[in-house]
């Protein structure tokens, strides 16, 4: 059975009230990927906006595979030193990453920032060497529009995420860049002009499910479910 684990930040965990993301592409590879999978990792629930905590387990559809690494306010400075634990205790196959955004905005700049990443992927393989990552990097959002310094922050970043992915790219451990969603638009694809509405979340999903069809010929073509 292959395992996925979601490894995000307040984008991927998801609000109370929420299908998430991660919740479209479970629904994808159920129709595409026709063979034994699950989602894993130490987490299962949304966080909560009222009590500003992870607690929620209110989905839209509550009915599949909830397990993930996401936190609201967390990124690669948060995630690395979890990934190794995370990836030996529930025998994660497949890392689905986005983060970046909170890093960037709060706690290292672009180099530090891919250093993490060189960090992460280092641990992931510690605890499984054949692991497969693949990692989105930072969508356009609404502080990018209105904070030039910010904005190149993450241009900066997202041009060393590249680089740093084809640089540790191995066969054993393939790393995979996700290319943004060309379509994607902050006005329209977020509910505050960060956080993915349905819209969005499709749009997120179709994203990982293409590169993971077109890199690795795992799943296919994305395929939204109702």
């Amino acid at each position: 059975m292959l395992r996925f684990m979601f490894v995000g930040d307040s984008m991927t965990i998801g609000s109370a009230g929420e299908h998430t993301w991660r919740y479209r592409l479970w629904q994808h590879l159920c129709a595409s990927y026709g063979r034994p999978f699950t989602c894993v990792g130490p987490r299962e629930t949304l966080h909560d906006q009222v009590t500003d905590a992870p607690t929620s387990y209110a989905y839209a559809e509550p009915a599949f595979p909830r397990a993930h690494l996401a936190g609201w306010g967390e990124g690669w400075h948060h995630m690395t030193p979890l990934i190794g634990g995370a990836v030996r205790e529930y025998r994660a196959d497949v890392l689905l990453v986005s983060l970046g955004l909170i890093d960037l905005g709060f706690y290292t700049n672009a180099e530090q920032t891919a250093d993490n990443v060189r960090a992460f992927v280092a641990e992931a393989r510690a605890a499984n060497p054949r692991v497969r990552i693949a990692v989105m990097p930072v969508l356009h959002n609404i502080r990018v529009d209105a904070d030039p310094t910010f904005a190149g922050q993450v241009h900066r970043f997202n041009e060393l995420l590249a680089k740093t992915l084809a640089d540790l790219d191995e066969p054993g451990s393939p790393l995979l860049l996700v290319p943004p969603p060309t379509d994607y638009e902050f006005h329209a694809d977020t509910y505050d002009g960060t956080h993915p509405n349905e819209s969005g979340e499709h749009r997120i999903a179709a994203a990982f499910a293409e590169a993971m069809d077109e890199g690795w010929g795992l799943g296919g073509p994305y395929t939204a479910a109702a």
